[in-house]
């Protein structure tokens, strides 16, 4: 069996056998995070990036294998969370840029593809690294290209990208100490190499029709063949606190109050209707829809128009959309019925999936809301914030401190690429400044300040840290101008330490510390350096090593799972032994982290 070339047919396919893979594999993915702490997140943010553009490649795919990689690329590029998230949809963002001609690929074209989204990968990221999905990624190609002068069939090729994607990630131990260290391979490469196995199963005839089916949760159980192995199950005093929970949305207002009753997410095609040479003015059609709505979404290319908004008029907001193209994909949902149902019967009624909803089901709530219209230049305020976080606690810090916008979102929640393009487009503000508080969360965030580029002034601060993101805060300045306020801000994240206290999932080796699946581990700046078998002990050990002069700031944020008596415990101590140190103690309410550590001199 061979085949000459790949249409968008054989492409959607290829792509939904990827994503199924994966999304079996994703815990494998998870267990592969060089630290063996709880939070590990790479197969989960894989997932939900490759999900998302499955999601629009099911609703818009063509024949045409330049037609369908752009909609997938579309669609990982808003859906994009973490690291490996927003690598992959570059990976795929370049492939699309070069089929995008095309309405087929012949074996010589693919392999060009797949390094023309390698280029793209490596420019998006500032400081590439090796060793990584990126070094996978681009081996991969680099014998693609080379094994494409020897064969005309694209089946064969497959094989052969497989197998140098599959060596190359064996090799990345190799590359960085790190995971040699760990006794792991890349897990964001073990990804794509799930990826590529998925495309290859679909050529080989394995999966004569893919059938993609999304999972109620971002992380499920994955079936583990002889090569495989599970992550350790976590045993000792730690084992038993983080259990999951889920608690219902509470109502706190009156049905009559919501004034904006109708929940309306649908897309216009530019291309339909007969008003292709109607042209869209975005702010025009914003301020035209506030005048009956709030909560107003647009994401506009040349052929489609995304629009979401909350209105006491659905009838007029239909009328204004026919104006430029066709209606398709209309949702729209009664959000007084939706508070009623709510009311009688104590139940959370999810409302209709939006249109670029993630599968598998997004678990984070975001915690802002969007505004109704950008308001003149001359209304716009001078600065804007958004930041990160999780934990009510924390997220009250931030609000505290002048941020407009809280994302809940860590390590394990990600926002994705749109979920900073809508809070960016929530803020009236003449130049808006991000942080992060994660580095596994600064791309997503760059991504967006990307796609916005000429429409939006925006900064992002590359806080990877909690701590890091209090302090930036902390020095900002409405006075000063924005190149100052940005120094100033990024000096800032320099100054502070960072200390976390979480717990180990796995027996492992770092650095000469022998860690136990259940030990308490403490963090400093992203390496851990302790390890012990109770908390307190745990956050001692760290704190002794984070304090040099001992007349340091300390800021101590206490998580969800903490006991009072215990946190009174460690701030007495902190006062016994640093009596020159200023101490801060905070109720930060995050999760996975009994504590947060924030050490400044």
């Amino acid at each position: 069996m061979s085949k000459r070339s790949l249409n968008g047919t054989d492409f959607t396919a290829m792509v939904l056998a990827g994503a199924e893979k994966l999304q079996q594999h994703a815990e494998h993915v998870n267990s592969l995070n060089v630290f063996p702490v709880p939070d590990g997140d790479t197969g989960t943010n894989m997932n939900l990036t490759m999900s998302a553009g499955v999601t629009e490649l099911k609703r818009n795919n063509s024949e045409s294998i330049g037609h369908s990689a752009g909609v997938l690329s579309k669609g990982l590029l808003m859906g994009a969370r973490g690291n490996s998230g927003v690598i992959t949809s570059q990976l795929f963002r370049g492939f699309g840029r070069y089929a995008a001609p095309y309405s087929e690929l012949n074996a010589m074209q693919f392999a060009a593809a797949l390094q023309t989204g390698v280029d793209a990968a490596y420019k998006a990221v500032v400081k590439p690294v090796e060793g990584t999905i990126l070094t996978v990624a681009k081996e991969a190609a680099k014998h693609a290209v080379f094994y494409a002068r020897r064969t005309n069939d694209i089946i064969e090729l497959m094989e052969q990208v497989l197998l140098k994607a599959q060596e190359t990630l064996s090799q990345t131990p190799d590359m960085l100490p790190v995971l040699k260290q760990v006794g792991v391979v890349d897990s964001g490469g073990q990804g794509l190499v799930y990826i590529y196995e998925g495309f290859l199963r679909y050529l080989q005839g394995a999966l004569s029709s893919p059938d993609y089916v999304a999972q109620p949760a971002a992380r499920q159980a994955y079936e583990v063949n002889d090569q495989e192995t599970a992550s350790a199950a976590v045993t000792g005093p730690a084992a038993s606190v983080f259990a999951n929970r889920s608690e219902l949305a509470q109502s706190k207002i009156e049905t009559e109050d919501i004034e904006f009753l109708y929940d309306m997410e649908f897309f216009i095609n530019r291309q339909l209707g007969g008003v292709t040479e109607a042209h869209f003015d975005e702010d025009l059609f914003r301020k035209a829809l506030s005048i009956n709505g709030d909560s107003i979404i647009i994401i506009a290319d040349d052929e489609l128009i995304k629009v979401h908004v909350h209105s006491k008029a659905p009838g007029e907001v239909l009328n204004l959309a026919l104006r430029y193209g066709e209606i398709t994909q209309i949702h729209i949902l009664n959000m007084r019925e939706q508070h009623r149902d709510l009311l009688t019967t104590g139940l959370d009624i999810a409302p209709m999936p939006e249109l670029f909803a993630e599968i598998p089901v997004d678990p984070v709530a975001h915690s802002w809301e969007q505004a109704p219209a950008t308001p003149p230049a001359d209304e716009l305020a001078p600065y804007g914030f958004i930041a990160v976080a999780s934990g009510q606690g924390i997220a009250d810090i931030f609000k505290s401190l002048g941020v407009d916008a809280v994302l809940s979102g860590g390590q394990t929640m990600n926002p994705s690429t749109e979920d900073f393009v809508n809070a960016i487009g929530s803020i009236s503000a003449q130049h808006v400044y991000i942080l992060p508080n994660n580095s596994n969360i600064v791309l997503a965030a760059q991504q967006a300040a990307e796609l916005l580029e000429g429409e939006r002034s925006v900064t992002v601060i590359p806080s990877k840290s909690i701590p890091q993101g209090i302090a930036a805060a902390f020095a900002f300045s409405e006075e000063e101008i924005q190149d100052i306020n940005t120094q100033n801000m990024m000096d800032a994240v320099v100054r502070i330490k960072s200390g976390q206290v979480t717990y180990s999932v796995r027996d492992t080796q770092i650095d000469n510390l022998d860690i136990k699946a259940g030990q308490y581990i403490g963090i400093e700046n992203s390496k851990i350096v302790t390890a012990a078998e109770g908390l307190l002990g745990a956050c001692q050990e760290l704190l002794s090593k984070m304090l040099v002069s001992g007349d340091e700031i300390v800021t101590v944020l206490a998580g969800e799972e903490t006991q009072s008596e215990m946190t009174a415990e460690l701030a007495d101590w902190l006062g016994e032994n640093y009596p020159n140190a200023e101490v801060e103690v905070h109720q930060g309410g995050q999760p996975v982290y009994y504590y947060i550590f924030s050490v400044e001199s």
